[in-house]
């Protein structure tokens, strides 16, 4: 058997961008969180997400995100702008529609 453990996001401060994501998803930060390495939901079900520094910037655009889903998306990115999120785009496909951000890190997510 195999499971998700963890989505894991590079970056150059680990506890800078742990602490973004966990005002983003109310969801507490891990104990032992520094600049190096930190977590979100390690001792919870389901997958962790982990933060790890890299020496290198982000230089394209992700190849994999993560998606958000809100009851009310329009009053959620602007509570995610004013945590720090960068806005790019705002899309209307296929019968979907989503805002994509960045997070602090350049990290692309989407909000339905």
């Amino acid at each position: 058997m195999i499971t998700l453990a963890n989505i894991t996001f590079d970056c150059a401060d680990s506890a800078t961008l742990a602490a973004f994501w966990s005002q983003a998803l109310q969801r507490p930060v891990d104990d032992g969180a520094n600049e190096h390495f930190a977590t979100i939901g390690a001792d919870e079900p389901g997958p962790t997400l982990m933060f790890l520094k890299v020496p290198e910037a982000k230089a394209a655009k992700n190849r994999c995100h993560v998606d958000l889903s809100a009851d009310d998306r329009d009053a959620e990115v602007k509570r995610l702008l004013g945590l720090g999120a960068a806005y790019l785009a705002e899309h209307d496909e296929y019968g979907h529609q989503w805002v994509v951000l960045q997070d602090p890190s350049g990290n692309e997510f989407c909000v339905a």
